[in-house]
């Protein structure tokens, strides 16, 4: 697997946030109108539309309209690269960084 550091880490900076990842968790239990994700906050709509534009916009969640309304969910293809990223990022592998001897400036 091809570790992508600067693609995951703006994905990071979007999840740092303590509301994004309780939207995140709101999400895990299927898709949300933007009006019932509100009702879990004690900000405003378009506090909600910015949250919900980082997290569209790094991948994680998908956005469809319908009618006035917008209807949230999860992107689980991207939520499952995330989870696999940081778990290649923290177990040592065959393919590790480190194990590149070439790259070893030590002596």
């Amino acid at each position: 697997m091809r570790m992508n550091y600067e693609e995951n880490a703006k994905i990071f900076k979007a999840v740092s946030d303590q509301s994004r990842l309780k939207i995140i968790d709101i999400l895990s239990c299927g898709e949300r109108c933007a009006c019932d994700i509100l009702e879990y906050f004690d900000f405003t709509q378009p506090t909600l539309s910015h949250h919900m534009r980082v997290l569209s916009n790094c991948g994680l969640i998908e956005v469809r309209k319908e009618g006035l309304w917008n209807y949230y969910r999860l992107n689980i293809n991207n939520c499952n690269k995330l989870t696999l990223f940081m778990m290649n990022l923290v177990t040592e592998t065959k393919d590790c960084i480190c194990n590149d001897k070439s790259k070893c400036t030590c002596k």
